[in-house]
């Protein structure tokens, strides 16, 4: 039972423990964990927050490596608001509710003809969580999640339900990413595509291979990355698939999609590496199973290869006991307030420290380097951003915070992080 003074909310699905994220870095105590099964439910949980002056953030998988979900006051788990709620084939759009994760959105959408755009190799986040912090692929004229979206209900900090959508674009830019700054979104509508298939090519070729055909793989590609290993025990970190006898120190994991016409079940192919199957089970990459502690930073993508090379010499010359590959993307521009590919084309670069080591010499070492590009950061990975550098870094900043107070004046769905920096 509960040792806080607050009234018991006046709904069974209130539960009384500590949560942690899935890296194990972040914890609370929450007064309140309620898993509401409906949007009904929501909003009768936020509207006793409300009455109880308590906090309120939302959580799904728990991928986020930042304080971005940490609360004393209620946490509103969204496992149980799933399932996909409409397919509208003929303007390619779904609507699914806020808690369906990734890895349940490829069958309903394949069997009404339809993919999504893209997506990224983890597929446990929540669809919400995911727009939440602009999850996003690979591929340079591919948008995260955040870009596809197009239409929300969200409950608000006043209690109520609203609904954003592309009739008022100055709300949904800021809904696009709004770190959960803006109420609950119980469900939402995204941009899809017509379903489409993938071949895969995976390979492991020197730095210097990748270096001479980045410009081409970059701009040509659908989807193109790689990760970068230092040393020969890089690889077991992220659990990637080597051939054995291959010396990986300056090699990499290169990953190739290119879209394929299939015919099922002939078409299909599920050898390791070289896979042709339906885009949704071609991006799920497996493994990655271990718990690291990430930090991922954007660069504009002209730059790509300066930063790429840059961080490669700190870490060869400063930090070469820090083994984690460096995880090498691109993603295409998008017009959300808070994107942190707004308005650019841009190279993403992923490092990651061992959980139980001291590894933040190293990341403030990295943002120092990378903020010499012009980086941004992922809202929900490892970084050191303060309001004065989001400030600097997004130009329409005012209009999402402006945004921000509309919906929650009172500050209902901040704690002491978001405070700081959006409040």
């Amino acid at each position: 039972m509960p040792t806080h003074n607050y009234a018991v909310p006046p709904i069974s699905y209130a539960t009384y423990q500590p949560w942690t994220n899935w890296g194990g870095n972040q914890t609370c105590t929450p007064a309140f964990t309620v898993a509401p099964r409906d949007e009904q439910e929501v909003l009768d949980a936020v509207r006793f927050a409300i009455k109880q002056n308590l906090p309120v953030r939302a959580v799904g998988a728990g991928h986020s490596f930042t304080p971005i979900v940490t609360t004393g006051g209620m946490l509103i788990n969204t496992d149980a608001l799933t399932g996909v709620t409409d397919v509208d084939v003929a303007r390619n759009r779904v609507r699914l509710r806020g808690g369906t994760r990734i890895k349940d959105i490829g069958d309903p959408l394949w069997e009404r003809g339809l993919s999504l755009t893209n997506q990224g190799d983890i597929i446990e986040q929540s669809i919400s969580g995911a727009l939440a912090t602009a999850t996003h692929g690979s591929g340079i004229r591919q948008t995260s999640f955040s870009g596809r979206l197009r239409w929300a209900r969200i409950v608000n900090g006043h209690g109520e339900i609203v609904e954003v959508g592309e009739d008022d674009l100055n709300k949904l830019l800021a809904a696009q990413v709004a770190l959960g700054t803006l109420g609950i979104m119980t469900e939402v509508e995204l941009e899809a595509s017509p379903r489409y298939h993938l071949a895969e090519e995976v390979s492991y070729p020197h730095w210097d291979e990748i270096k001479a055909n980045l410009a081409d793989n970059v701009a040509n590609l659908r989807h193109y990355s790689f990760l970068w290993c230092q040393t020969e025990e890089s690889p077991a970190l992220y659990e990637l698939p080597c051939p054995e006898g291959l010396p990986m120190t300056n090699r990499a994991y290169q990953k190739i999609y290119r879209e394929v016409e299939v015919t099922e079940p002939d078409g299909i192919s599920t050898t390791p590496g070289a896979r042709v199957d339906r885009s949704y089970r071609i991006y799920d990459m497996g493994g990655m199973t271990l718990p690291f502690h990430e930090l991922e930073y954007y660069v504009p993508a002209e730059r790509s290869l300066e930063a790429i090379e840059a961080l490669q010499q700190l870490i060869l010359t400063k930090y070469p006991n820090e083994l984690y590959p460096i995880e090498v993307r691109w993603v295409g521009p998008e017009d959300g307030y808070l994107s942190p590919f707004y308005k650019r084309e841009t190279n993403v670069l992923s490092v990651s420290g061992h959980p139980g080591t001291d590894y933040w010499p190293y990341l403030r070492d990295v943002d120092a380097l990378l903020e010499d590009f012009d980086a941004r950061q992922h809202w929900g990975k490892l970084h050191f951003l303060t309001r004065e550098r989001i400030e600097k870094q997004y130009p329409e900043y005012d209009k999402f915070v402006a945004v921000r107070r509309e919906f929650d004046p009172n500050g209902v769905f901040l704690n002491d992080s978001l405070r700081q920096l959006v409040g």
